[in-house]
């Protein structure tokens, strides 16, 4: 049986860009610079050649990635409600720290903390699940410590 993802329509969205950048773009880009490189001549120590059929195997890896993905993608679509769930935007404060983040809660698939993507997997994204502006939320950090945060937000 297949891993089912969690998408929002975002991150298909994005996906499908990708994926068509890489069958569009890169691949063939990438069929020139073998066949460049085959015209070098011999290929047991040819670089380029090397560096062309690396990057051939990154390019097919990712498109297969990306296919098997949407393949067995559940779009979750964002249910108007007062509750945190996957597809909405929510706005903390850190109660201890004093600071105010905003995260959108996302799939394991499309999570990027450092662009603000939390996955609901993720210890935060497990912990505001369900919870409701103005609910104050103590959790485990994935250091081991214990945070807590207070949500100001839901969009």
């Amino acid at each position: 049986m297949e891993e089912k993802f969690e998408l929002t329509a975002q991150g298909k969205e994005d996906l499908e860009k990708e994926l068509e950048r890489l069958k569009s773009v890169d691949r063939p880009a990438n069929i020139e610079a073998l066949k460049e490189a085959r015209a070098q001549g011999d290929l047991s120590e040819n670089a380029d050649y090397d560096a062309a059929r690396e990057e051939q195997r990154r390019i097919e890896g990712r498109i297969f990635e990306i296919e098997t993905i949407l393949k067995n993608a559940t779009i979750i679509s964002s249910v108007s409600s007062d509750e945190v769930s996957i597809g909405k935007k929510v706005k903390i404060l850190y109660t201890k720290l004093n600071r105010e983040f905003t995260y959108d809660v996302v799939g394991t698939i499309e999570a990027d903390p450092f662009n603000g993507k939390i996955s609901n997997t993720s210890p935060l994204g497990k912990a505001l699940l369900g919870g409701k502006v103005g609910d104050v939320i103590e959790f485990s950090a994935e250091s081991g410590r214990s945070q807590e945060v207070k949500i100001l937000a839901i969009e």
